[in-house]
This record gives C-alpha cells, structure tokens and sequence, in this order.
C-alpha cells in the first residue's frame, strides 16, 4: 500500500477518541466491542515462531521480485498455493486479469485459504502478495521492481505460519478463518506520474477490489478482518489507524488491548494515527461491508520508513521479533474469539 493521507488527523483523532473512551460495553463481536470488564485474555493461543515466519518471508523473497506477469509472481503464487494445502486448508484461487493504470494486462490471481470452512464464525485475515514494480522512492534504479520483504511478504509470512499453527492443532481454531493473499496491491502510479492520474488511488489494491465485487463464496461474509502490511522491519510502530478507527474501532481496541497484555506495546502504540490513504482493507470494508482494520507500520510525520517503495526493502530490514510480535497478537485474536464470556 502507498499512499498516506495526513490531512485526515486531525479530523480522525477526536474520532478515535471517542470510538475507544465513549463506547458503550457490548459483547457484538462482530463489530469487534467487547465488555470492558472482561478479561483481555481468557485462552492461551498457541506459541507463534518468529523464526519460522522469517523462513515464510525468505522464501518468498526467493523468487525475486512478485511482480504480476514475471515468472517470480507465478512462482511464488504456486508456493502459496501448495503451501496452504499442506497445511491443511481449503483452498480457493480466484483467477483474474487487472488493468493498470499504464495499459498494462495484469495476470493476477487472489489466493483463499480457509479452515472450518462451515462455520458459521469467521475472521478474515488478508496481506497482499505481490511486490512494486518500480522503486519509485529510490534514488538509484527507480524503474526496476523491489524484494518487497516488509511491503508484501512479511503478512504473507505471518499469516502462512498462522496457517502452519492452525493446519497443525488437533483442535484447530475455535471460529472458522479465512486467509487471503491478495494480488495486484501494489502496482499503482508511480510517484513522478500521479499529476497524469486524478484518480490515481484505484489503480492500488486491484485484488481486493476484484475480490469486493466477486466474493470468492456466494454471500461470504466474517465478523471482521485484519489486514497485515509491512509488519516485519526492525523499529517497526503500529498505531491505530485513522481508517481503520472509523470502520471497526472495536476491533482495534481489542487487537491493541491484546498486543500489550502480551508485552508488545513497544510496537503497538495507543496513538490515532493518520488515515492510510489506500490499502486493501478499504475495499474490504466499503465493498464487502466486513469491518477491517490495518496493522501497517507507519512513522510520525514522515509517513512510512524509510525504505518503502526502495530497494532496502530486502531480508536486511526483517526482524524476527516483529514477525513475532505480530503474529502472536494474531494468532491469540483469533483464539480468544472462541473462549467462553467471562461474566
């Protein structure tokens, strides 16, 4: 995802406020409220390997740039697949072709794994697999694609060692799951070109706009979303985002709430941030009508790191412990949406 939009802080923060001080108590999970007197945990989770989620995102990076049409994008697309069907989940692949916004006919497919694909509780956790085709924020070799190691293959690495975790417990997860690896996310306007393109914003996030308007199942639908993006680089900071804010606060109250029960409040900050201007959770939310909220590393009045959309997004910038961090916070979300309510 690419673009910040920081002219919404300050009309989002009172936002965020109020969604998370003036909430009224409630048990609709769907919405993501939950009784303030309850327990922030009342299950354990079971223990997330940050080591083997690096190995997720290193043999993504493998391949080379993820890039639709290379040889590397459909490479790794066949890993995802037969990944997740090892690992036990159903698998869906919605096969598609994207135009962009140079013309270009995107061979794209979006990558479904479900478990307990008949229940009637479900959390959808999404990342984008693809990778920049430009390094448009470099200052050498801006025409030539990135690794993407952060920006597309950490979520996708968290959410395939979810995908081990869940595939791998005899009991598997308490509520159905849904992983989806979304194409197309990132092949967006370059920088230097967006005067040329008013509507430059739907040219992102081409995979989960396809999947918005064609749902893999006929009425598919979840409690809520999480989205992963860019969520394993060193010194990464999760805020709660501005959009994510307006479509299910309570669901990040809840996410964040959990992430420092589990010690991790280093990395997920209890600031409002600033809207993320276009990121696959928009379309989720505003299409699907599934509220979903976006776990994405972002600085403060810089917007993102400094190596978005470069080619330091390699293996250099992962750190295990984010992937960690993030992936326990997770995978417990997930495991708490089906213990008991402790009155």
């Amino acid at each position: 995802m690419k673009h910040v939009s920081w002219a919404w802080l300050l009309l989002l923060l009172p936002l965020g406020l109020s969604s998370s001080c003036d909430r009224k108590p409630s048990t609709d999970t769907r919405s993501g409220e939950t009784d303030q007197a309850a327990p922030v945990v009342t299950v354990k989770a079971p223990v997330f390997s940050g080591d083997s989620a690096y190995h997720f995102v290193d043999r993504q990076v493998g391949f080379g740039p993820r890039v639709p049409n290379s040889a590397g994008h459909r490479q790794c697309g066949d890993y995802l697949v037969a990944t997740l069907k090892k690992y036990g989940a159903q698998v869906t692949v919605q096969e598609f072709v994207a135009d962009a916004y140079n013309g270009t006919k995107l061979q794209s497919r979006n990558i479904i794994g479900s478990y307990l694909p008949d229940a009637p509780k479900r959390i959808l956790l999404a990342a984008h697999w693809d990778t920049r085709h430009v390094a448009d924020k470099d200052s050498v070799r801006r025409n030539e694609p990135i690794l993407g190691a952060s920006d597309g293959a950490s979520g996708v690495g968290v959410l395939l060692e979810v995908a081990r975790i869940i595939g791998a417990d005899s009991s598997r997860a308490p509520v159905g799951v849904d992983i989806i690896f979304f194409d197309a996310e990132d092949y967006g306007v370059p920088d230097a070109e967006r005067a040329n393109y008013p509507n430059d914003k739907e040219f992102y996030c081409l995979g989960s706009q396809y999947w918005g308007k064609n749902l893999h199942k006929p009425g598919y639908s979840a409690y809520y979303g999480i989205l992963l993006d860019m969520v394993g680089a060193k010194n990464a900071t999760f805020f709660k985002e501005g959009l994510s804010m307006q479509y299910a606060s309570g669901v990040v109250n809840k996410v964040w709430d959990i992430a420092g029960f589990l010690k991790y409040g280093q990395y997920f900050l209890n600031d409002v941030s600033n809207q993320v201007g276009t990121d696959d959770h928009v379309f989720i939310n505003t299409l699907a009508k599934i509220p979903t909220i976006d776990i994405i590393d972002t600085k403060p009045q810089t917007g993102f790191s400094t190596y978005h959309h470069t080619h330091r997004d390699d293996m250099s910038i992962i750190d295990r412990n984010v992937l960690q961090a993030v992936g326990q916070t997770v995978l417990q979300t997930v495991y708490q949406e089906g213990a008991p309510v402790v009155q």
